[in-house]
């Protein structure tokens, strides 16, 4: 009986198995740089908002604390987005007449709420409560970064699950003492180890990692 496939055949199934390995592992590498890129996390990426306000000019240069604006943050899940008379409580008698703060004496004299864009915007679906992580030792920057350094306010971490639960897994690796939780310029220090196994005992702080600590 005559042969069916010339001997050239085998070579041809080889390359054509290895080049569909190849492009079934090439897809999955994209979609996964493409998962945790800008393109879809919005790490990095400064939204539009309808003020320019700089941070750095406000916490650094200025050195307003976090609590002056985001006064619900030691005592609610929300850290609240501060009201345009928490802004005119300066900008009536700075900068009240600046093109820039416009927006703001237009709040407030129509009553009209200024509609930021939320930097960090997590699903309805997942639970987060600010109070209890500042309790804890969690600082500001920790999940922010270092806000005292935007002139425009970005996401630096993705938010996602593996990234929280790596946190909730070994909690001591990034707490600090209560005192420091609004230092934005904080670092952790080398015996970050036996420190934070210190905290973690006197915060009370448990490594939750079941679904319903943040899926409720």
């Amino acid at each position: 009986m005559a042969q069916l496939f010339r001997p050239s055949a085998n070579s041809l199934a080889k390359i054509a198995i290895g080049g569909a390995l190849i492009l079934v592992c090439s897809t999955i590498g994209i979609a996964y740089v493409i998962d945790r890129g800008p393109w879809i996390t919005d790490v990095g990426v400064a939204p539009v908002q309808p003020i320019y306000f700089s941070h750095k000019h406000h916490v650094k240069d200025d050195g307003i604390d976090c609590r002056y604006c985001h006064s619900s943050v030691e005592n609610s899940s929300s850290a609240g987005i501060p009201p345009t008379e928490t802004c005119m409580s300066c900008h009536s008698q700075i900068w009240n007449n600046a093109t820039v703060t416009e927006p703001i004496r237009q709040s407030w004299a129509t009553g009209k709420s200024i509609e930021w864009t939320k930097v960090h915007d997590l699903p309805d679906y997942v639970y987060f409560n600010h109070s209890i992580h500042i309790a804890k030792g969690v600082g500001c920057s920790t999940c922010h970064g270092q806000i005292n350094e935007m002139p425009w306010v970005y996401k630096v971490n993705t938010l996602y699950m593996n990234w929280c639960i790596n946190c909730h897994r070994n909690p001591g690796a990034y707490l600090r003492p209560k005192s420091e939780v609004f230092n934005m310029d904080y670092q952790m220090p080398a015996n970050q180890a036996s420190l934070g196994a210190q905290l973690v005992k006197e915060n009370h702080v448990q490594s939750l990692v079941d679904c319903a600590t943040c899926h409720r």
